[in-house]
């Protein structure tokens, strides 16, 4: 199977309330709805175009722990009044911006091209499996086409968001199925009941715990995660496999996604982001595989 590259790059946001107002000295100045925050990063080597005091209209700043490269590590430091959430739109979708540990808000607008491909992919009665899902917009976006969903989190925590989100959107009833699960072990236990799937979509981190404490690592669990995630999608399926601050390029994702699936086509890319001056960084690699 020949692994392609006819769109390498998906530039974000597509449909979803943010903007990216500046970036620089190893920083980014966001609008995600209505609240700035200023974030880390290191891709942004170059001089912010904005003065600071611009910058200084952030009401949320994340610092990060000292030596933790990634920058994931730290806290925020917050103004008197900044809310702890806030109302983001997505199309007709709403849902729940948040200052989360981690340095994130409660979503993943950099992601938004693929929530633009599951309208335009997910047909009613259609199947999607979102796996390590978080706080759920890909699940709504699916569901609201139509697709009958199975959302697997660890977080008990993104779990509750992303039934908050569904409420929020006017969801309450859509047809989500909220799994709090290690995602590796609920794989398998679909595999041996012999369920399927036309589209699953998966965001593994680099490494994390599941609610009895399971352990996974990327590089050392995907090549067996796969071979079960070939094995619970359909001939003519779809999957779509993102990797975030990871040390892997797109061509040997595609590969690794190339060597588990069956035969279709898989294509590669990157998720980036553009700044208001039209500064580019890579946010995540993708590779996306469709069968025949």
């Amino acid at each position: 199977m020949s692994v392609r590259a006819p769109c390498p790059v998906l530039l974000t946001p597509v449909g979803v309330d943010y903007e990216m107002l500046d970036s620089g000295h190893g920083r980014k100045l966001e609008r995600l709805g209505g609240v700035v925050s200023n974030r880390p990063e290191p891709q942004a080597v170059w001089a912010p175009k904005l003065p600071q005091s611009e910058w200084d209209k952030a009401v949320a700043v994340f610092a990060p722990k000292a030596g933790d490269e990634d920058g994931d590590g730290g806290n925020w430091e917050v103004k008197p009044g900044a809310p702890e959430a806030w109302d983001v739109t997505y199309g007709k979708l709403m849902f729940k911006g948040r200052l989360t540990p981690f340095r994130h808000l409660g979503c993943f607008p950099d992601q938004s091209p693929q929530w633009a491909w599951l309208e335009e992919t997910v047909r009613p009665g259609m199947k999607v499996l979102n796996l390590f899902g978080y706080t759920g917009v890909a699940s709504m976006v699916a569901a609201a086409a139509g697709a009958e969903v199975v959302h697997v989190d660890a977080s008990k925590k993104a779990i509750g968001f992303g039934r908050e989100n569904c409420e929020l959107a006017g969801m309450k009833d859509a047809k989500i199925r909220w799994m709090l699960d290690d995602c590796f072990a609920f794989v398998a236990r679909e595999v041996r009941r012999g369920n399927t799937y036309d589209v699953i979509i998966l965001d593994p981190p680099k490494y994390g715990r599941g609610p009895d404490g399971e352990r996974w690592e990327f590089f050392s669990g995907m090549p067996e995660f796969l071979e079960n995630i070939a094995k619970l999608t359909k001939p003519a399926g779809h999957v779509w496999l993102t990797a975030y601050a990871l040390r892997i390029s797109s061509v040997a994702l595609g590969t690794m996604l190339a060597e588990s699936m069956p035969k279709g086509d898989v294509e590669i890319g990157e998720f980036v982001s553009e700044d208001a001056f039209g500064r580019r960084f890579t946010n995540s690699m993708w590779a996306r595989w469709k069968g025949k």
